[in-house]
């Protein structure tokens, strides 16, 4: 039987917007999940998208007719740079790559699991180097397929850090996306304090390795971070474009 060549970026994209949909739970939006796309009837927080497409024949329409374009900052994840969005009022925000990895095996000690409230606002303030406050709140800690993995240093200050999503349903008012075998671990929101991305890669897979053994690693990256990840063994899995509404 042949090989669905899109497969390796429709699990990533299936990944990724389980994430999205659920940090938009935890700020108290519920999203719709359809059969080809993600979509936010109410605007998502900062940084994260209103809609993400889930597989390439996804339209216009069914990404457009289900988010918010009255309020400022709309933007919509084309997960297979499939759509033209300008005449929707929508221009080109940036380009990336889905990456893929086969699972890793654990060669050193890993990092840590942040566990509280206190241990999350230290993530989130290293992470945002001060430009974010509140962007993940608490609940998300209780959600069993999220993780938010930290490394520190010998004085316990947050030197690297990043969020681990095991894939599952992107819970929405039509529940789960069809296709989601659960098999990978998204990384997103990879970061080192000291910029060193080739030993936070090294630190955010051993944990991975350790906590979720035999799953394959998938993600998002652009320019400089996805050089590093291709360093750290993945493999391009296909383009994603980001559009930004001109409201």
């Amino acid at each position: 039987m042949d090989t669905d060549p899109t497969e390796p970026a429709r699990e990533a994209a299936r990944n990724n917007a389980a994430w999205c949909a659920a940090l938009c739970r935890a700020h108290g939006i519920t999203g719709h999940a359809g059969a080809r796309a993600w979509t936010s009837p109410h605007r998502t927080p900062l940084y994260y998208p209103d809609a993400v497409t889930l597989t390439p024949d996804a339209s216009a329409q069914d990404v457009v007719g289900g988010i918010d374009l009255t309020s400022p900052g709309a933007s919509v994840k084309d997960s297979f740079a499939a759509l033209d969005l300008s005449d929707d009022g929508f221009d080109v925000l940036f380009d990336a790559q889905w990456i893929h990895r086969p699972a890793p095996e654990a060669a050193g000690e890993g990092w840590q699991l942040v566990l509280d409230e206190g241990e999350l606002i230290a993530w989130e303030a290293a992470w945002a180097r001060g430009e974010s406050e509140g962007l993940f709140p608490a609940d998300l800690l209780a959600a069993p397929d999220h993780a938010f993995l930290v490394d520190r240093d010998p004085r316990g200050a947050v030197r690297a850090g990043a969020v681990a999503s095991r894939s599952g349903a992107v819970a929405g008012t039509s529940g789960a996306v069809a296709g989601t075998s659960g098999a990978v671990v998204g990384i997103s929101n990879l970061f080192a304090a000291d910029d060193d991305l080739d030993a936070a890669w090294a630190g955010a897979l051993d944990t991975v390795a350790r906590a979720w053994p035999g799953r394959a690693v998938v993600g998002y990256e652009s320019g400089d971070d996805l050089t590093a990840a291709l360093r750290a063994g993945f493999t391009p899995a296909g383009p994603l474009r980001v559009w930004l509404h001109r409201s």
